[in-house]
């Protein structure tokens, strides 16, 4: 007889479940919701983004503690603290856009009179 999965790992794969969801339902929404869906997602504080940095910098140290102990090998702990530091790096720079996204959550939803000029798609990054 199997044992049920422990309630973290249950817990996992609702999460899992719940994004494919909002995934799924996010193409259909109208922008402003949409825009509102996706500045929450990226909240720095409380957002999904940042939750799954703060999961991925917990991760890195469980690997740590495991590659000090031989259980792991050291490039677990390595790739777990990459991906800790990149998701990091990914907010900061989302961050900056927060404001643009906000903005068309508070824009009414009537067609402008006028189309906005098209923007260019590729910017650079500052370092």
């Amino acid at each position: 007889m199997s044992h049920p999965a422990p309630y973290p790992v249950e817990l996992a794969d609702e999460i899992t479940v719940q994004l494919g969801r909002l995934t799924d339902r996010l193409s259909q929404l109208p922008p402003p919701q949409a825009a509102q869906v996706i500045a929450r997602f990226l909240n720095a504080d409380n957002g999904v983004l940042g939750r799954f940095t703060q999961l991925m910098i917990t991760g890195s140290y469980f690997a740590k503690d495991q590659a000090e102990r031989g259980i792991l090998p050291p490039e677990v702990w390595l790739a777990l603290g990459r991906a800790a530091n990149e998701l990091h790096d990914i907010g900061l720079d989302l961050d900056e856009h927060r404001d643009a996204l906000r903005s068309i959550c508070t824009q009414p939803t009537a067609t402008p009179a006028k189309p906005p000029a098209p923007a260019p798609l590729v910017v650079r990054r500052r370092r």
